[in-house]
């Protein structure tokens, strides 16, 4: 009876932290609509009203996936002029694992002014379970979301050596997930940035030190982005604040970077936490850094 009772016992913590864990690495919330600038909740950054997008180069788009067998329609929003994607250089944006792109829209108007505004297009776009993205999110559909992202700018003209891509946090998964597998995608980037990546799934469980149990009992991901770098051949621009308590540098951005074979670049930002690295490097050093990256 105390056996059945441990193993019971054992099988309930394994469950509840596999739960916690799951949301630790995907915390979506969902939205009835975007705001953008209109938008009241916490955000990525505070812009204090510098770089300004007009409405006319702001687009809401949309791209499916299909997940379990239903049709679900990923929200993007491009900036830009999507009737020049066939000749213009885009720079697809992987956000990271929390809210929605609401949270992130002030990343988006930085990356919109690289090089002066209009330089660039950038897409960014929800995961499942994100924003006004129907769905839960899944490590699966979240490439699915990825590469229906890429079909939808092939579709509008855009070449792979016109395409850049950036992943912050989570979305370095994505990053390194098409970068590594060139044949799988509708396009691959010909260069990437990776602004405070994971090393793995795995480490990131090992680091919280919450059991002394293998990943794999706490999650289904298998994300691994310290191996995947290491089919990578494009050009890589590493950035991460030293200070960033929640993925370190030590265990896991130097890890990716060092498993990264060829070209590659980094900039480690003292005091800079996970969410404010734009905001201690200063937002128009921190954008010339990324333009002149893509410029090489």
């Amino acid at each position: 009876m105390k056996k059945l009772f441990f193993l019971a016992l054992i099988t309930i913590l394994v469950v509840s932290c596999r739960k916690r864990m799951d949301s630790f690495l995907f915390n979506p919330s969902p939205l009835e609509t975007y705001l953008l600038d209109a938008y009241q909740g916490e955000t990525s950054l505070d812009l204090s009203g510098q770089y300004a997008v007009p409405n006319s180069m702001i687009h809401r788009v949309e791209f499916p996936i299909i997940d379990n067998g239903e049709t679900i329609m990923i929200q993007g929003i491009y900036v830009g002029d999507t009737s020049s994607i066939a000749s213009d250089t885009v720079l697809l944006y992987c956000h990271g694992n929390k809210d929605h792109m609401d949270f992130y829209w002030p990343r988006q108007k930085l990356y919109a002014h690289m090089g002066g505004l209009g330089r660039y297009g950038v897409l960014m776009f929800d995961y499942p379970g994100y924003g006004a993205t129907k769905g839960s999110p899944t490590e699966e559909n979240m490439y699915a979301s990825t590469r229906s992202a890429l079909q939808w700018l092939k579709e509008k003209g855009l070449t792979s050596n016109r395409l850049m891509m950036m992943g912050f946090s989570l979305g370095s998964a994505p990053v390194c997930e098409v970068a590594g597998h060139e044949s799988e995608y509708p396009l691959t980037p010909s260069k990437i940035i990776l602004e405070a990546p994971f090393a793995s799934a795995e480490i990131l469980i090992q680091d919280g030190g919450l059991l002394s149990m293998p990943g794999s009992f706490l999650v289904d991901l298998k994300i691994d982005n310290a191996t995947e770098i290491k089919k990578v051949n494009v050009p890589l621009l590493w950035i991460h604040g030293e200070d960033d308590s929640f993925l370190t540098v030590a265990h896991h951005g130097q890890l990716v970077y060092d498993n990264k074979p060829g070209a590659k670049e980094k900039v480690l930002i003292p005091g800079g936490e996970h969410e404010t690295t734009p905001f201690v490097m200063g937002y128009q050093a921190y954008i010339d850094c990324i333009a002149a990256f893509i410029e090489q």
